[in-house]
Parts: structure tokens; sequence; C-alpha cells
């Protein structure tokens, strides 16, 4: 009765899932125990009996070496054996002793006794064996043990990916490559792809240049740019943007909070958090400009309007995933305050309609540009004319737009424009020309290129007897005859000829800095003899383009260095005339392979000389 009750005074609770299998299929954890014990102690007792056979082996080798030879030893053989009997006694204790110097842990004291074997046997862990389940030893998840397991460094074993990564490490710790010097080639590459960036070197870098470069090569080690100036801060965006480095971990180097300025030439790594960012770093800036910003959404819009930045000139290139009616709603919040407006590369968004509430909500821009603006056309040109206080337009449409359309645009504000852009519009006449030589009188800037319609009589008439001050910059790429059935132009030439390009350089060549007049294949040899004779002087000349204007020769490129002493770019691709030219020091002549580098020591550059030699004296 009393062991009755015993039994149902103990207390048992619900039994786990596990310990029911166990029991189910008679399986004893403390078996489990004693076998993995009894594993352990036999594995022991064969390394020992394996170490004593290596070492009774050894023994019978030395008593065999040490057996009287029936001849009598000399003193050098008596040597030798006494030399190879030290070796086999100390091979036989360093036998004995590997596995205890293997088990023994770095910096614990030596135990020669069992118990200290025993004891380290006890606290290491035994490794799994092929498919068993074991934690990796770095990054801690669970994997199955394969052969090829590789160990950690602390002993454990090693996942997949982390034995790749440590393979990979070894490799590059090995094979450590030293610092290649570029080479000739290198350097020249280097050297032109700096001509083409517009970067012209003389002679060593400044030190500011070499800060600049420094920071751009470490710049995921940068924390912050501190006090630089925002001249530096821009040539460090620029450098950034040509390696695609500016993402969402470099951009806030380039926030500040008290900032009114944001320049990111290249923003396509950023998302939309990182527009978000801008404005939430800098809820002050004025001026933003971020060129491929694709994921520019309308999510952006909605912050700005919602923090009610004082935005007054913004430039967004490629931002199509800005819907119509987000670019309606920012135009009636922001409009009002907003004076340079610069959209281009939308092929989605922007359309005539969404252009009219640009129009009527924005009434005080001062520029304006769209380019390569797909769904804008002719209403656009239209629309235009109601904004009276432009000063700098810049316009290129991809649907066809009439001659007419431009010269009523024009008619309305040309007046005050100060730089007019006019691109790709392939239906433009010589009425335009006409129109710009009437009714713009304050110029410094006209670009007018891809237009085979305009004549060489149409551009004359516009540089004489022109009311507008002398130009600074000038762009006329592209201006000639495109027939393919007469490649050698109609009777009458077609784009900027001869008699244009000299009306052009009489009126303007005493101001101009740029000149761009590539594929203008109608300028005759003799046209560009009498512009750079050498006499003739243009001193604000820095930048020029010829490429493609075929009759350019050797002595018209000695006669542009003699003509534009402040000259520093000039561009000739295609011109097949040009050889073994000498180039000036401090210009950069680009597209011309067998031109000689400048060897020109201080003093100048004696051009008489080489002008006796063309026949431009």
């Amino acid at each position: 009765m009393s062991g009755r009750r015993a039994s149902n005074n103990r207390i048992r609770g619900p039994q786990s899932a596990l310990t029911d299998f166990l029991a189910a299929n008679n399986i004893s954890a403390a078996q489990i125990s004693a076998d993995y014990e009894r594993r352990r102690r036999e594995a022991h007792q064969q390394a020992e009996q394996e170490a004593v056979a290596n070492g009774t082996a050894l023994e019978q080798e030395v008593a065999e070496d040490q057996q009287p030879d029936e001849r009598e030893e000399t003193a050098l053989q008596k040597k030798k054996r006494k030399r190879a009997e030290d070796k086999a006694r100390e091979k036989i204790k360093q036998t004995k002793n590997s596995k205890k110097q293997k088990k023994n842990k770095k910096g614990a004291p030596e135990d020669d006794g069992d118990d200290g074997d025993l004891a380290f046997d006890m606290y290491t862990k035994s490794k799994p064996l092929p498919g068993q389940l074991d934690n990796c030893e770095k990054c801690e998840k669970r994997f199955t043990v394969t052969p090829y397991s590789k160990t950690g460094p602390a002993g454990g074993l090693l996942c997949k990916k982390c034995s790749e990564e440590q393979e990979s490490q070894k490799k590059k710790d090995a094979k450590v490559p030293a610092k290649k010097h570029p080479g000739p080639r290198e350097k020249r590459r280097q050297t032109e792809s700096s001509k083409l960036d517009g970067i012209i070197l003389n002679g060593a870098l400044s030190l500011q240049d070499l800060c600049i470069r420094t920071i751009a090569s470490n710049i995921h080690e940068v924390e912050e740019f501190g006090d630089l100036p925002q001249q530096s801060i821009q040539a460090l965006g620029y450098i950034l943007s040509k390696k695609r480095v500016i993402t969402s971990r470099t951009l806030p180097l380039f926030l500040r909070p008290n900032s009114e300025i944001l320049e990111i030439t290249d923003s396509g790594a950023l998302e939309v958090e990182d527009y978000i960012k801008i404005f939430s770093f800098s809820p002050r800036i004025a001026s933003l400009s971020l060129k491929q910003a694709g994921q520019f959404k309308d999510e952006v819009l909605d912050y700005m309007m919602e923090r009610d930045i004082p935005i007054k000139h913004l430039k967004l290139y490629a931002a199509n995933l800005v819907s119509d009616g987000k670019w309606i709603e920012f135009f009636a919040t922001c409009g009002q305050r907003l004076e340079s407006l610069q959209l281009r590369d939308l092929d989605y968004s922007m359309d005539d309609n969404t252009f009219m509430h640009l129009v009527r909500s924005c009434p005080h821009l001062k520029r304006l540009k769209m380019k390569k603006c797909w769904r804008l056309s002719e209403p656009a040109l239209g629309a235009i004319q109601e904004l009276k206080e432009l000063e700098h337009l810049s316009l290129q449409f991809k649907l066809p737009t009439s001659s007419q359309s431009l010269v009523d645009l024009i008619t309305a504000v040309g007046s005050g424009l100060r730089t007019l852009s006019l691109e790709d519009f392939h239906d433009a006449d010589n009425s335009v020309l006409k129109a710009v030589n009437t009714h713009c009188s304050q110029l410094q800037k006209l670009r007018f290129t891809e237009n085979d319609l305009c004549t060489d009589t149409g551009f004359t008439e516009l540089f004489t007897n022109w009311s507008n001050p002398p130009l600074t910059f000038v762009d006329f790429t592209g201006s000639r005859s495109i027939d393919y059935n007469n490649p050698d132009g109609t009777d009458e030439a077609v784009g900027l000829g001869t008699a244009g390009f000299e009306a052009l350089m009489a009126h303007s060549g005493s101001t101009l800095t740029t000149l761009m007049i590539p594929s203008c294949r109608h300028i005759e040899r003799e046209g560009l003899a009498n512009v750079f004779d050498g006499a003739k002087q243009y001193p604000a000349l820095k930048t020029a383009d010829i490429s493609f204007v075929k009759r350019t020769d050797t002595p018209i490129v000695a006669g542009i260095f003699k003509s534009c002493p402040q000259i520093m770019k000039l561009t000739a691709f295609g011109c097949f005339s040009v050889s073994d030219v000498t180039v000036p020091k401090g210009v950069a002549l680009i597209g011309i392979p067998n031109a000689q580098d400048s060897i020109v020591q201080e003093g100048g550059y004696d051009f008489d000389s080489i002008s006796a030699g063309f026949g431009l004296m």
C-alpha cells in the first residue's frame, strides 16, 4: 500500500517528441555517451601503440648500427657511427613527443603524464565527421561537413563560402604584386585622355591638384571634406563622377547644412532615398544640378513641396520617372520663384500640355533649357513667346517644327537674349538667321547646329552690319549639305562656307574665346589661310574645333598657333593633311596622332621659320 502511494505521488510532466522517439526505438542517451567515451579511449590507445611501435623500430635500427663490425673501425668511421646514433636517438625522442606537442595549446604548460593528455582530450571538441552538421567558425552558420571542409584559424571548420574567402585571401597574401610603373604607352594614353577632358598639364601638378586626386583615389576612407572650398568640392565631384563612385556612401560628403549649391555630374547610382536625403541635409539649397538622375521620382518633388525648399535653379537630366501630373503640381507650387529650369533627355514625360503649365506658372524664368525632350513640338515654341524675362534659351526638339515658328519665337524674345542655342532644327532656313540679325542685339553666345538648309549667303548676311556686340562663343557644328547623291555639294555652298567664316571672324574675332566649326566642309583653304595668316590676331581665342574641315593642312594649323597666342586646345579630327606639326608649349592638339610633342623651352615658339617654310609669311 505504501509502495503504491509512493509511486502515485511521483509528478510526471509531458514528454517531448524527441524523448518519445528515443524511448520507442530503445535509444539511451547514457549508452550514447558510453559509446563515445569507449571510441575515444580506443583511438587514444591505438595512437600510443603506433608511437611505441615506431620507437621500437628505430631502437632496433640503432641496435643493428651498434653491433660490432668484424673489421676494425677507423677514426673517421667511428665518428660517422656516433653521429648516426645521436641522430637516431633524437628521432626517437621526437616521435614519442610529437603527439603531445600537437595537443598542447599555445602558451600552456607541458605535462608529461597521461592525466594531462586525458584532460586535454576532454577539453577539446572532436571534429565532426563528414555528413554531420556543424557551425562555421567564422560566420556561425549551420552547414553539412564534407571531406573537403577547410579548417579555420582557431581549429574549427568553415563553410563553403568562408573556405573560398580564406583560400582567396591566402593567394593574395602569398602573391603581392609589385607596384607597376606606367610605361611610355600608358603615359601617352593617360595624357591623351586628359586632353579630351580639357586638362592640359604643363610640368608638375600643383599641390591643390595633388591633394584633390589623392582624396579621389581614397574616397572610401574619407569621413568628411571639412572646410574645402566649393571649387575644390566641384572638382572632386567631376573626378568621382568619371569613376562612377558617387553612391549612397559618398553622397553625404557633398552635403552641408548651410549649402545653397549642389552639383552632381553622375547620379546614376543614387536612389529615391538619396535624393530625399539631399534636401533633409541641406534644406536651404537654392541651386541643384543632378545629371543622370534616373531614380528622381514623384516622391522627391513631394518632399520638396512639403518642406518648402527654396529652389530657384533646377537642372535635371534623364528624370523620366516624374509624371506629367507631378510636374504640373510642382510648377504650380514652386514656379513663382523659379529663375532657371534645365531639363534634358526626357523621352516619357513633359509633353506640350505640361509645358503650357510650366510657362504659365513660371513667369520669372530667365534661363530655359529643353534638350532632347521627345514629346515637345511646335506648340511649345509658341508658348515660350510669353516668357518676356528670358535671357538664356537652349532648345533641341525631336519632333519637326517649322522655320516660321522659330522666326516668331526670336521676334518675341530675341531682344533680351544673351545666349541662344538651337540644335537639330533641320527645317530652319535663312529666315531664322535673318531674324537673329534683326532682333538679337545682346547675344554673347550663339549655337546653331545640324542644319542643311541655311546657306553660306545666310551666314554672311547674319554677321554683316549686325548691331550685336562681338560674340564670345560660336558653335556651327554640322552646318553643311547632306546629299549622298551629290557628295561635293551644290553650286551654292550649304552651311557655313568661306564667305560666312570670314564674316564671322571679322565681326567677333577680337573677343571670341570658343570657336566650334566641325564638319563645316565648305570652308575652303583660301578662307582658312586668310583668317589665320599670322598677321591677324585673335587674342581671346582659347578653344577651337576644326574637325573634318577637310581643307585644313599643316600650314593652317601652324597659322592658328601664330594668330591665336592664347590658344590652349585645338581639336582637329579627320584633318588628314596635317602631319608632323610641332605643338607649342601649353597647347593640347587633339586628333592628330603624328603630331610632335612640345619641346619648346622658355622664350616661346619660333613660328616665323615654320610659317616661312609653309609660305604663310
